[in-house]
């Protein structure tokens, strides 16, 4: 009841008036009267009518009709109403700009395809990965703009569960994972991440195993080999066996360094294996560093040592000296008989810099970057002769890693090569600051590189 009680109460009051007219002025005046209130009415319809239409046309400039009565009532709900959408809009308006700023800011590239593969809208990771615009390719076939055929199958598979893995087409040394998600009405989301970085984890783990495999197969087959012969033939003579003994030990113990080298760095990159700050008196682990040199070359090399600062270090001894030691059991292996070897320690522009010198074959410069490599040799054969594992340099480079520290190489063929380890001042440290470290000896044997 509570719209009609006014306009029941308003037919009432104008019936009212009729009858009485009627009854004092006959039916004409009546009839009149009746005529004039249904045309004011008609003509206050229609004026409200073009005020309303005139507000839904522009309701964000018009002002809003204001009227009395049922009219009123109409324009206040519809006011109401509108005022609804306006709030609802704006919450809607604002969770789209911040999906949108979410997908813009999002790492992966992403393109929005309609039903026809065309592209509705790209983020700009999508122009580093796959090249694309989103101004300037609105509307284009992404088939048109992205050529490849392992691409083009992949869309047509429209297979949701499966990844294509390929190269970038404007970068070709990104490697992308594409996928297709669907979503909408027969729309689909082309999300392309950069796994390069995964890739090149997973090419370093499998060539890691087959290294590691490569390098214990020799040593094993020859332990084999050996003692199936003495198995097959237990009479041989005392050198003939003794010989035979001899080679299984020195593979036996080529082996047991690999697997010690190998330790070392799963200790040196667990997250568990703290830093030790202990003060290492680097004179002193020098002069140490010189007479394994000299033990290690056998009268071979002319071994000398250049200290020129009386600095040490803070950090762990024992990393330090097995670094330090890698590089000087290198130099003795890899410099031929009568070569020199030079040790020095010295500052430079604030920094402690620690430097093996050798006179040795050098080494190309397109081999430098790729010496800290796990098992990479530039002579693969002669490594293995002056029993090198391959994980020497490796070693020296997440030492210095954990020390702030760098690795610098400079070599040249023929002449030899230098290699520095390079300290951060905060680092060193004046002698006599607090107590040095005690210069522990090098173990049986040293650690190399090939």
């Amino acid at each position: 009841m509570g719209f009609w009680w006014r306009p029941l109460s308003v037919l009432a009051g104008v019936l009212l008036v009729a009858l009485i007219l009627w009854a004092g002025s006959g039916w004409v005046a009546a009839l009149g009267f009746l005529a004039g209130v249904q045309a004011f009415v008609m003509l206050r319809r229609l004026w409200q009518e073009f005020r309303l239409a005139r507000w839904l046309e522009n309701p964000d400039e018009v002002e809003p009709p204001d009227a009395t009565g049922t009219w009123g009532d109409i324009f206040y709900r519809l006011q109401k109403l509108q005022r609804r959408q306006k709030a609802s809009r704006g919450q809607l308006t604002s969770a789209l700009e911040q999906f949108e700023h979410a997908a813009m800011a999002v790492p992966d590239g992403m393109v929005i395809l309609n039903r026809s593969e065309q592209i509705e809208w790209c983020n700009p990771a999508s122009r580093t990965y796959m090249g694309l615009d989103c101004e300037r390719d609105r509307g284009q076939f992404i088939r048109y703009l992205l050529r490849q055929a392992q691409f083009l199958d992949f869309l047509d598979a429209a297979d949701y569960s499966r990844r294509l893995v390929c190269k970038s087409p404007v970068n070709r040394e990104l490697i992308l994972s594409l996928q297709l998600v669907p979503f909408g009405e027969s729309q689909k989301l082309l999300v392309a991440r950069d796994i390069t970085d995964l890739e090149r984890v997973d090419a370093m783990r499998r060539d890691f195993i087959a290294n590691v495999s490569h390098e214990l197969r020799t040593p094993l087959t020859v332990v084999g080999g050996f003692v199936e012969t003495l198995a097959d033939a237990p009479d041989l003579p005392a050198a003939e066996s003794r010989h035979y003994f001899d080679l299984m030990l020195d593979h036996t113990r080529r082996m047991q360094h690999l697997l010690d080298d190998l330790l070392t760095l799963s200790r040196l990159e667990s997250a568990d294996h703290t830093l030790k700050d202990e003060l290492v008196n680097v004179p002193e682990l020098a002069q140490a560093l010189k007479a394994e040199a000299e033990s290690l070359s056998r009268g071979r090399h002319r071994v000398s040592l250049q200290c020129q600062s009386e600095a040490c270090l803070k950090g762990s001894l024992q990393e330090i000296r097995s670094a330090l030691g890698n590089l000087v059991s290198n130099a003795v292996r890899y410099t031929p008989e009568g070569g020199e070897i030079t040790l020095a320690w010295r500052e430079r522009n604030g920094e402690g810099v620690f430097s093996v010198i050798d006179t040795g074959e050098g080494i190309a410069a397109e081999h430098i970057p790729r010496l800290t490599e796990r098992f990479y040799r530039v002579d693969r054969s002669r490594s293995r002769e002056t029993g090198g594992t391959g994980l020497g340099l490796a070693i020296v480079k997440h030492v210095l890693t954990r020390h702030g520290a760098r690795l610098e190489i400079q070599s040249v063929p023929g002449k030899g090569s230098t290699f520095s380890a390079v300290f951060p001042a905060q680092r060193l440290q004046l002698p006599g600051a607090q107590k040095s470290g005690t210069v522990i000896p090098f173990p049986e044997r040293e650690q190399a590189v090939g």
